[in-house]
C-alpha cells in the first residue's frame, strides 16, 4: 500500500485502528515537526516540547483501537498535545510548591548545622540509593543523575515509559521509607537539582 492513500482520514485511522505500522510511521512522519512547534510555543522549551510529542504518539498507538472514524486526526493531535501541556502545567505547579518547602528546609539545615551536615545527608541518599534494587537504582540513577528523560531510559534499556515510572516512584519510596526524618526533607531537592548529584559517587 502506498503512504499517500494514507492522506485520506478515514483510511488512516482505518489503518491505525488495524495495526498498520506504515500508517503510524506516516502519521508521525507527517505531524511530528508542526507538533514539537506547537508544543514549543505552549511550553518554551524544545525538549519538554519533544517530550510531549512523543507522549501523544505513544498514546495514539497504544489506544489505537479506541480511535473513531469521524476523528479528524489532524485536530485530534493537537488537541492531545494540549491536554499534554494542560497536565505538564499542573504537574509543574504542584512541584514548585512542593520544591519550595524543601529549599526552606534546606536552608534551615545549612543555617543550623555545620557546612558538613549537609555533605552527610548526600551521604546517606547515596549510600542508600546503592541498596536499591539492580533494575530500580540503573533507571534511578539515569534520571536524577544522568538527567535522561523517561523516553529515553526507555530506549536506552528497551522498557515501556510506564515501567520507567514504575521504577522511579518505587526507588523513592524505598528511599523515604529508609532514610531519616531530617533526610527526607531533603530528598525531593536532592532528587530535581542535578548539580547535587554531581558530587555523589557512582
Amino acid at each position: 500500500m502506498k503512504t499517500d492513500v494514507y492522506s485520506n482520514n478515514d483510511t488512516l485511522i482505518e489503518s491505525l485502528r488495524n495495526g498498520d505500522e506504515s500508517a503510524y510511521t506516516y502519521l508521525i512522519d507527517t505531524y511530528h515537526h508542526r507538533l514539537c512547534v506547537y508544543a514549543n510555543s505552549l511550553v518554551k522549551n524544545i525538549y519538554s516540547a519533544e517530550d510531549i510529542v512523543q507522549n501523544v504518539f505513544i498514546k495514539v498507538w497504544e489506544q489505537r483501537t479506541r480511535l473513531k472514524s469521524d476523528h479528524a486526526i489532524k485536530s485530534f493531535l493537537y488537541k492531545l498535545v494540549y491536554n499534554e501541556f494542560i497536565d505538564l502545567y499542573r504537574k509543574n505547579q504542584s512541584l514548585f510548591s512542593l520544591e519550595k518547602s524543601y529549599y526552606e528546609a534546606l536552608n534551615g539545615i545549612i543555617q543550623e548545622e555545620d557546612p558538613e551536615s549537609f555533605q552527610r545527608v548526600i551521604n546517606a541518599v547515596n549510600k542508600e540509593i546503592q541498596n536499591l534494587p539492580p533494575k530500580c537504582k540503573e533507571v534511578f540513577i539515569l534520571s536524577k543523575k544522568e538527567g535522561l528523560t523517561n523516553i529515553e531510559i526507555a530506549e536506552h534499556l528497551d522498557v515501556s515509559i510506564k515501567t520507567v515510572e514504575a521504577q522511579i516512584t518505587k526507588a523513592f519510596s524505598l528511599l523515604r521509607s529508609s532514610l531519616e526524618e531530617k533526610v527526607k526533607s531533603v530528598l525531593f531537592l536532592l532528587f530535581g537539582k542535578r548539580k547535587f548529584f554531581n558530587s555523589f559517587n557512582s
